[in-house]
């Protein structure tokens, strides 16, 4: 299956409110404790300057949502993630602080998400921009961390602000945009449709800084390390363009020429833009090695392979 030519047109970048997405806090002195011992990732040591890719997994190793974890000060953190998986995500970890200085709560109506992407964001930045993917810096009350570029080198950045504060001086960035260029940094986020439908190998979430191997025990680690060190991963996130005028679907299944009775993937991600369709889909890699994927059913639209922006099999 050979790549698709690029016909979309290049984005010019600005900034978006990210209304799908919801914030939690973690507010007290084993705020950054409580959450070290639930999350994939390790919050304990986690400095202001720098931002945390996490997994919050089932005791079966399943990822039941993904997060970006930000310290806005030493006993507070911040806890981005869609906003459909707020409300299960907070109830399931307030089940475990028990004695833990710890308290969380919805912030969604204290703080703004906006997703700021391409040169003109970079350019509004300036020397304020972090550096370093998963970088943390502050201006005023406002938080601004540096995500994983796109295919191509576009840059892309999260700013959580102060939910009264002006919107970025920036232009209008379209949702579709941001959708196509979220598909292209090769970064699934954990839906209401794949809650429990991933290791986290399975989404990449260790090639992209979200899995620490290092640190002490959460929910699923056995499972989580196991699957690493025993080299066990069979099924990774790979881009695709569809042909046509497919619209994929997350949570939609994909299916091998040569094997049509049974899935050979799931997708994770999903944009359309200028009439091409990107996705993201943790498949079978087996299923790569002959025939074709497709959408939905065996005679479904066909699948083509596109580069992801980082290589699969090592850490970023």
């Amino acid at each position: 299956m050979s790549e698709p030519t690029h016909t979309t047109s290049t984005i010019t970048g600005g900034a978006l409110r990210l209304a799908d997405w919801g914030l939690m806090r973690a507010q007290g002195e084993e705020a950054a404790k409580f959450l070290h011992g639930q999350l994939t990732q390790d919050i304990a040591l986690q400095p202001l300057d720098q931002a945390r890719l996490a997994g919050y997994c089932s005791a079966k190793g399943r990822l039941l949502a993904t997060l970006l974890a930000v310290k806005n000060t030493g006993d507070e953190l911040l806890l981005a993630l869609p906003a459909e998986l707020l409300a299960p995500t907070l109830k399931r970890l307030s089940m475990f602080v028990l004695r833990a200085k710890c308290k969380l709560s919805d912030a969604s109506a204290d703080w703004a998400l906006w997703g700021l992407a391409g040169p003109a964001a970079s350019a509004w930045l300036g020397e304020a921009a972090p550096a370093e993917v998963w970088g943390v810096a502050r201006i005023g009350a406002a938080l601004v961390v540096k995500l994983p570029e796109a295919a191509g080198g576009a840059a892309r950045y999260a700013l959580l602000q102060p939910a009264q504060d002006p919107a970025p001086a920036l232009p209008a960035l379209a949702e579709a945009d941001w959708q196509w260029l979220e598909v292209q940094a090769g970064l699934a986020w954990v839906r209401g449709a794949t809650v429990e439908q991933f290791v986290p190998q399975m989404l990449n979430l260790e090639l992209l800084g979200g899995v620490n191997f290092q640190k002490g025990c959460y929910p699923g680690q056995e499972v989580v390390a196991r699957s690493q060190y025993r080299g066990t991963v069979k099924r990774r996130t790979l881009m695709f363009a569809a042909e046509g005028a497919a619209q994929a679907v997350i949570g939609q299944e994909l299916f091998h020429s040569e094997d049509p009775a049974q899935p050979a993937g799931l997708v994770a991600a999903a944009a359309r833009r200028e009439g091409q369709t990107l996705l993201l889909a943790e498949v079978k890699l087996a299923a790569l090695e002959a025939g074709s994927l497709h959408l939905g059913s065996a005679e479904g639209p066909a699948l083509s392979p596109r580069a992801l922006p980082y290589p699969v099999g090592e850490p970023q």
